[in-house]
């Protein structure tokens, strides 16, 4: 036993939780009643001015092009339009600074949109922190920590709370892992979203069902916070225009105005700009300039000082998406060791399930997308915590995406996964402020401190301190959970569109919801989908308008989230979209085939629908007899003329020429030929099958058919080496 007079704490126990409690509580107490009584107040401040800018009407995108032309001078210009740059564009008009903020591409384009969906303090960050008493790595956590909780208030209807599970295979983990989750509860302190507690294996597999039973010893389940990471972007973004902020995407930054101060320095004081959907240049003038562009930050400082150091060690990190029933509603799951010690999250996301991410040094790229290894990676980490029961099939991705994490470089690192997510102030020499590094979840605080930075280099004049902290984001304000019941009764939507609308736009909803189409039925009287299964509105496609949209990619990866969610169903809905966005920006034929080639380079570079199995890849061999044989064999089979024939029609099919196989093969192999995933296969997926059987290309199952239908002699080889589809 050990006391401080000091820390007023006993602490009991020599182990990771004893000597985390007291590494936590001298941190703690670090902490002076001036500054709590401060923040106190900056609360009470932004609570009182969270309805202040509600009667604003949000500019059009071309009165804000046109007010960025027509400024003397900003007091901050923000360079990019991510989550870090949207925060340094709230805080700075918070602060009654003059502001503008500009994005090559559209707010959230990149690395933000792109995220694990998380809200969170970093449970391996605080391992870290104790078993190396770091106390850098300690500040990470508890600031993420307090993020976490203000982005869960500020963004009710985005965000919130979610239960995870860790499952525990070993005894001895049980309490080394409750042990570091109990602190997890500690060090958040009031703002703990839920205690942590442990779970038995009868109880971890009534909640988790599709867990791996054998050698289960039972879960630990913890609360971080979830949320749609694009939305939050924009909403973020929506708010700083509607306190004042100018904000245009699609404006990209060609070169940096500079000049000299008063004791003849050179100094930045603008940038050269381009409006991508018009094409016209033009100059913007600022006392301070800030670098917020993620994994591009090292292009803009380079800008400022040719021969800058690069500070920035790219990584990128891939997720997929699985169907709903691969997770439950509403519990995560965290595997805490994957085969190369890196971490992945299974959670369940907009009724669908996520997985990943991967942690590997990359290229930056302004179209990152995601690699066949990759997605093979995690699918063979997942299989090694689900049930056998489950069967994970490469054919059940629906969608996968690559992120480029904008790490701050540690030159002691010898890979990027032990570096950290802190974030880092850079000033050039002639006063370019640059935010760089950090994570999602602590987009606040660090775009506090880039204005801050940005106060003291270029002497600035706030009216008042940032009030960011509380501050309610757009469509907060009127939002309840029961919100959607009223856009029911009132619309005569469907209970699952209200409920998207009201989780995605908050007391905005309302305003999509008149902007809906009739059905012509009875019921949903409202609402024409653009999607089949999936709750997203044609309207939506006209209030992305509204809410700056510029481009097909820009509605299907970020007002909406169906290219996330399932590229074919996005593939399906694009010409549509297009179609709807054309009446909204008039634009001419030309102009619609040219968005629909970059919705389709997009949804197949970006996010995975180029991305096949190697049976794909496989050309058909047959000959012009071949190919007729097989068309006619296919229609016996289709007796119907669905154009499409059934699993079990299969079978029946490799029954007749004298194959025998499995429940298992058969399904492995109309998986990979399954190119819409829709349980059926159509005739050109027939011929494929075919095609690769004969040639013996299939990745489960090679089988030797001869070219003569009425052949009875056949050879079946089973390949049982490989570990995966």
């Amino acid at each position: 036993m050990a006391s401080s007079g000091r820390l007023r704490k006993v602490v009991i126990g020599g182990g990771l939780l004893g000597a985390g409690a007291l590494f936590a509580g001298y941190v703690v107490n670090k902490n002076s009643s001036k500054q709590i009584s401060k923040n106190r107040q900056a609360h009470v401040v932004a609570a009182e001015l969270r309805n202040a800018h509600l009667s604003i009407p949000l500019p059009t995108r071309e009165q804000q092009i046109q007010t960025l032309q027509s400024t003397h001078e900003y007091d901050v210009l923000v360079i990019g339009g991510g989550a870090t740059g949207s925060g340094v564009a709230l805080d700075a008009v918070s602060r009654g600074l003059k502001t503008a903020m500009v994005e090559k591409y559209d707010f959230s384009a990149g690395t933000s949109s792109r995220s694990t969906k998380l809200i969170h303090g970093g449970v391996r960050y605080l391992e870290k922190a104790i078993k190396g008493l770091d106390l850098e790595q300690y500040r990470l956590v508890k600031e993420a920590l307090h993020e976490r909780a203000n982005l869960l208030e500020i963004a009710p209807h985005l965000s919130s709370p979610l239960p995870i599970m860790l499952p525990v295979y070993k005894w001895w983990q049980l309490p080394y892992f409750w042990a570091g989750i109990k602190m997890y509860d500690l060090v958040a302190g009031r703002q703990c979203l839920r205690s942590s507690y442990v779970l038995s294996k009868t109880r971890a597999l009534e909640l988790f069902p599709m867990l791996k039973k054998e050698k289960l010893v039972g879960g630990i389940v913890y609360y971080d916070g979830q949320h749609n990471d694009a939305r939050m972007n924009i909403a973020i973004a929506l708010t700083a225009a509607r306190m004042g902020a100018t904000i245009a995407n699609h404006t990209e930054v060609l070169s940096l105005i500079k000049g000299n101060d008063e004791n003849g320095n050179e100094v930045v004081k603008g940038a050269r700009m381009r409006d991508c959907i018009t094409g016209k240049n033009f100059s913007v003038l600022a006392k301070s300039v800030i670098n917020a562009t993620g994994p591009f930050t090292d292009s803009i400082r380079k800008m400022a000082e040719p021969n800058v150091t690069p500070i920035c060690a790219p990584s990128s990190g891939i997720h997929i998406v699985l169907p709903g029933y691969y997770s439950p509603e509403a519990m995560g799951l965290l595997d805490p060791a994957t085969s190369d010690g890196r971490v992945i999250f299974f959670l369940p996301w907009q009724n669908s399930t996520v997985a990943g991410t991967t942690d590997n040094q990359c290229e930056i790229t302004h179209n990152p997308g995601p690699t066949e290894d990759e997605i093979q990676f995690i699918l063979n980490e997942i299989k090694g915590y689900l049930s056998p029961e489950v069967a994970v099939r490469r054919g059940d991705v629906l969608a996968a995406w690559s992120g480029i994490r904008p790490l701050v470089r540690d030159p002691k690192a010898k890979n990027t996964e032990s570096i950290a997510r802190n974030h880092v102030i850079d000033i050039s020499s002639n006063k370019m402020v640059t935010i760089a590094g950090g994570k999602w979840t602590t987009y606040r605080s660090m775009a506090k401190d880039a204005v801050d930075a940005a106060i003291q280099t270029c002497k600035l004049q706030p009216k008042n301190d940032s009030l960011t902290d509380g501050l309610l984001l757009e469509g907060s304000h009127g939002w309840t959970p029961n919100m959607f019941i009223r856009l029911v009764q009132d619309f005569g939507l469907e209970d699952e569109v209200a409920k998207h609308l009201s989780e995605t736009y908050g007391d905005k909803a309302v305003e999509v919801a008149r902007m809906a189409n009739l059905t012509g039925k009875r019921w949903p009287v409202v609402g024409k989908k653009l999607a089949e299964h999936f709750p997203y509105l044609e309207a939506e496609v006209s209030y992305a308008v509204k809410e700056y949209a510029c481009t097909s990619v820009d509605v299907i990866g970020r007002r909406t989230r169906l290219a996330f969610l399932n590229v074919m169903a996005a593939e399906e809905a694009l010409p549509r979209i297009v179609e709807i966005m054309a009446k909204e920006l008039g634009w001419s034929k030309a102009k619609q085939q040219e968005e629909l080639a970059k919705g389709m380079k997009f949804l197949s570079v970006e996010m995975g629908l180029n991305c096949h199995s190697s049976l794909l890849k496989v050309p058909i061999k047959f000959s012009r007899e071949e190919v007729d044989k097989y068309t006619k064999r296919f229609h016996l089979l289709d007796k119907d003329n669905k154009g499409y024939i059934t699993p079990v029609d299969m079978r029946f099919f490799l029954t007749s020429v004298g194959e025998t196989i499995t429940e298992d093969q058969l399904r492995d192999m109309l998986n990979e030929v399954d190119c819409n995933k829709n349980g059926r296969v159509e005739l050109d997926e027939f011929l494929q099958l075919m095609s690769a059987i004969k040639t013996g290309a299939m990745a489960n199952v090679r089988l030797e058919i001869a070219l003569s239908m009425g052949e009875k002699r056949k050879v079946i080889t089973t390949d049982r080496s490989g570990g995966g589809l």
